[in-house]
Parts: C-alpha cells; structure tokens; sequence
C-alpha cells in the first residue's frame, strides 16, 4: 500500500460538524496521516482539542502563519503534502493562496471564496502552482449520485429539458427571530460569509449538484430572496430560475427557514426519454422514471452500476453508507491525483466547480437586487 499523504487541518475544531466529518472521512481509506493542524484560532483551545485527539503537539501550530513558517522549515519528506481548510468562508481565499504558493496540494470547503474575484485570483494561483485542488462539495461522493451521473452521459434521459433542485434546511428559525442571536451567528454576517448566506451555504450545493449530474452549465438565472428582517442583510431563503440552453429550463429552490426541515438536499432530473429522481436523504436509492415502463431503482454495491459508483462504493450491496463514506470518496479521488494515479474527472470537484460556484452566488445577488432580472453566467 502507498504511503499515507500528510494531512494538515486549518478550522474545524471543538463540536464543528465540517471537522469530525473531514477527519473521519480522511481516515475511512487509510490514505491519510493527520500530522499537524490549526483548529482554533484560540491556542489554548487549540491545544486542548488536540491532545482530545491524542495527536503529537509539537505540529499543533498557534496560527495559520506560524503553520506555514514551521512546515516549510521541514524537508519535503516531512512537510505536511495536502492542507484542508474548514475555516469561515472569509478565510478561504488568504490561505488557498498562500498555500498554493507554497507548494501545499489544497481541500478546501465550499464556497471557494467570497467572491468572484477572489476565485479567479485563486485559480491563477493554482494553475502556476501546479498541485491538486479540491473542493468539498460532499453530496458529489454518494455512489447513486456519481451512478446518475454516468447514466446521464451514456444517454440515459435522452434530451434533458427540466431540472429541479431543492435544499431546504430550518436551523435559521433558531436564531433568526432574535436580534441578538442573529448578529451573533458568523454566516449571517457579510463581513464573515460573504454576500449570500442561503445561496452562499447550500444554494451553491444544489447548483453544484445539477452542474455534476447532468453534465450541462447553468448559463443565466433569475431570483428573489427573503430576508425576513430589515436589519438582516444575508438572504435566508430564495427560488432561484434558471436557463441550461436552448428550450433547457429549471429551478433552484433553497431554504434555511424552511420549518421543521433538516437537510432536504433532492434533485429531479427529467428527459424526453425518462427521468431520475435522488433524495439526500435517502442516498442509497436513485429513481429512474418512465411515461411507459415501472419505476426502476438502483441501489448501491450491485454489479449493474457504473466503475465510477462502484469505487465509491465500500461495503457489500445491502449495507447502508452515508455523508461520511460520501467525504471519503472526495478524499479517495485526491489522494489518487496526489499520488499521480488514474482517476475519473468526477471523483472530486476542483477550483473550476468552485469559480462557477462563486459565479452562480453573485449572479443570484445581482439578479434579486436588480430587481429580479436575468443575469447570465460567465
């Protein structure tokens, strides 16, 4: 087996969802070592989730430039190969950059930046770098989703004419309706998240998701967001209408007020041919729909799948796999890519999925304050 790729970890400490879910995921493969890290930018508590984790302290780094400094003091052989950065999304861009000057390969949380202009400086940055990008839009890893994905290029749906994508979550409701509370959360505040919340947190996620599937690019859309409050500035709900191409049309819909959900990722995807219908929340079952034949279901770890959901795939046909496993396989494509091996372009999603991201949030925003008009895509 090749040796384990040295991990380093930026944010994503104490009782953060993004952190358990990156470290297991890294682990799941046994791809990687986790050597060093910054977890919080408060060192004491830095140091005490460390050693929580048993991990070796003199790697435990008191900032992110402390990090970078001490790294590149080590030989290559030592130096930490691959950074991921679970930050707040502000951050992002200041340490991607210097990263990828560095010589770091980088996984990198979603959005890529705060904006546009940001991700193209990042993607200059990385082409001249030359290392391997990769950006966690998790829901790309489940095995049915990348099964969808093959299907649809082999042809499956026919002409694709319709695609309809929501994600609806409620945690907002908790802080929302509290004006202290709502200045408090760092998603709700431009300075930290950047010029969207709802489109900038899981919008991103559902257009990320129709882009991957279908293979098609979103070329303009239209929207109208909900803020709830006037001295709320970040949106927390929005339709989003969009145009694929000639006669091609479809809708993002996204919610963080949407009561009592969860987190409602689905997508429906409809051809002259036939249809396929995917629920986050049931990952293991991909619908394919027909005007003239019963629905047919494909479940994960069968032989009738793709080779791309297939390595995707760890336990027998039957067993249940989840957001970790789906991690796991964002991270199993960029080890290969590290490692120089072969890989399918559709194992992990790279700075360019993270530019159209960040084209398609400001293209929201400039459409709702624009009065709800169409803005095209670059």
């Amino acid at each position: 087996m090749p040796k384990k790729i040295r991990l380093g970890i930026l944010g994503g400490g104490g009782d953060s969802l993004i952190g358990i879910l990156h470290r297991v995921a890294a682990q799941i493969n046994d791809n990687y070592e986790l050597v060093g890290a910054v977890f919080s930018s408060n060192f004491e508590k830095n140091k005490a989730f460390a050693q929580a984790l048993n991990m070796p302290m003199e790697r435990i780094y008191e900032d992110f430039d402390m990090f970078v400094e001490e790294e590149m003091k080590l030989p290559e052989s030592e130096r930490i190969q691959v950074c991921a950065v679970l930050t707040p999304n502000y951050l992002h861009h200041q340490m991607a950059l210097e990263l990828l000057e560095k010589g770091f390969h980088v996984i990198c949380e979603k959005p890529l930046t705060t904006s546009l202009e940001e991700a193209k400086a990042l993607q200059k940055a990385h082409k001249k770098a030359g290392t391997v990008f990769g950006l966690t839009h998790t829901y790309t890893g489940y095995p049915m989703v990348r099964q969808m994905r093959e299907m649809i290029k082999s042809g499956a749906l026919g002409k694709i004419h319709k695609v309809d994508v929501v994600y609806y979550q409620g945690w907002v409701n908790t802080v929302i309706h509290d004006k202290d509370k709502r200045s408090s959360v760092w998603r709700l505040d431009p300075e930290k998240a950047g010029i969207s919340s709802c489109m900038g947190d899981i919008g991103v996620h559902a257009f990320n998701m129709l882009e991957y599937t279908t293979g098609l690019k979103v070329k303009s859309v239209l929207s109208d967001f909900n803020f709830l409050y006037q001295d709320n500035t970040m949106d927390l709900d929005g339709t989003i209408l969009i145009r694929l191409g000639d006669y091609v049309k479809g809708v993002v819909r996204a919610s963080q007020i949407a009561t009592g959900e969860e987190n409602g990722l689905a997508i429906s995807i409809y051809g002259d041919k036939a249809a396929f219908r995917w629920e986050q929340g049931k990952p293991n079952f991909l619908y394919l729909l027909s005007d003239s034949l019963p629905t047919q279901v494909y479940k994960p770890g069968h032989a009738y799948n793709s080779e791309l959901s297939l390595d995707g795939t760890k336990l027998p046909a039957g067993h249940p796999e989840g957001i970790f496993d789906s991690m796991a396989n964002i991270y199993k494509g960029v080890a290969k890519a590290i490692r120089g091996q072969k890989f399918n372009d559709g194992e992990f999603p790279t700075m360019l999925d993270g530019v159209r991201g960040m084209n398609f949030i400001e293209a929201t925003v400039a459409s709702h304050r624009g009065g709800n008009v169409w803005v095209d895509l670059e």
